[in-house]
């Protein structure tokens, strides 16, 4: 079943933000640096103490971030809230991709990546969508 889920992006404070939003309203907050995942091996040194992946969930409540990584773009207000779709089949959504990449600016077509596959698209109306599966539902 795929959710849909508020993605925030920040510039070197993620873990700080996120720890706020927890501190608001409460629930469990999991961290991952870049040094404590398989993608440590790929990032620059200045990376590794980044926020590769938060999660918070306070009941019904979810927020998922991370430190802006994309080395050859740069953070501005607009691209750094996102709309995250994730979990379901492969198939389920390259469907959904394919739909929104009308129109779209493609900035990371549907890919395996360590965790599974990944993409994302800043759709014709300015969106940001980024879409994730796991490996063992792909």
């Amino acid at each position: 079943m795929m959710k849909l889920t508020p993605y925030l992006l920040f510039d070197g404070k993620c873990r700080e933000a996120m720890e706020f939003y927890r501190s608001c309203l409460g629930g469990k907050l999991t961290l991952t640096a870049v040094k404590d995942s398989p993608a440590k091996d790929r990032m620059q040194a200045s990376q590794q103490d980044k926020v590769l992946n938060a999660y918070l969930s306070a009941g019904s409540l979810e927020i998922s971030a991370s430190d802006w990584l994309a080395r050859n773009e740069t953070p501005v207000r607009g691209n750094t809230v996102c709309l995250f779709l994730s979990g379901g089949s492969f198939e389920e959504l390259k469907v959904l991709f394919d739909k929104l990449s009308e129109g779209a600016e493609v900035t990371n077509p549907l890919k395996e990546v360590f965790y599974g596959v990944y993409g994302a698209l800043n759709d014709r109306f300015g969106v940001r969508w980024m879409f994730q599966t796991n490996k063992e539902n792909g």
